[in-house]
Parts: structure tokens; C-alpha cells; sequence
């Protein structure tokens, strides 16, 4: 598994956290929700992903999009 499969699957995985815990615990829950799509968003645009840096450094191998 490369840096861009596993940047996808960080996001998705905090999208559905964050949408049950906004069901079970709070709705601000989903502020979480929010900053993972501005998060995307911006990297679509700058090609920068923290996350994508920070599993660089654990040395997950790199893929096309985030280098």
C-alpha cells in the first residue's frame, strides 16, 4: 500500500468516525467531517497533505500524487 491509498483511507476512515460519533456523542462531531474535506479540497489544489508527509517519514512508499 502506497502514501496515496492510505491518505484516502485516513479520510474515509475519520469521515464515518466523526459521523458516529456526531450521532451517538455531539453533533460538533462533524467539525471533524469538515476540516477532513478542506483538508482534501486543499490538497487537491497544492498537492501538499500533511498526512502524506507524516507517512513518508514512517517510510510508507510513495505514490503519483503526493511525492
Amino acid at each position: 500500500m502506497n502514501v496515496d491509498r492510505l491518505v484516502l483511507a485516513l479520510a474515509g476512515t475519520l469521515v464515518l468516525v466523526s459521523i458516529v460519533l456526531a450521532t451517538l456523542v455531539s453533533p460538533w462531531w462533524l467539525l471533524l467531517t469538515g476540516f477532513v474535506g478542506a483538508n482534501l479540497l486543499q490538497s487537491s489544489i497544492t498537492r501538499f497533505c500533511p498526512a502524506a508527509v507524516i507517512l513518508r517519514r514512517l517510510g510508507v512508499p510513495t505514490g503519483c500524487t503526493f511525492r
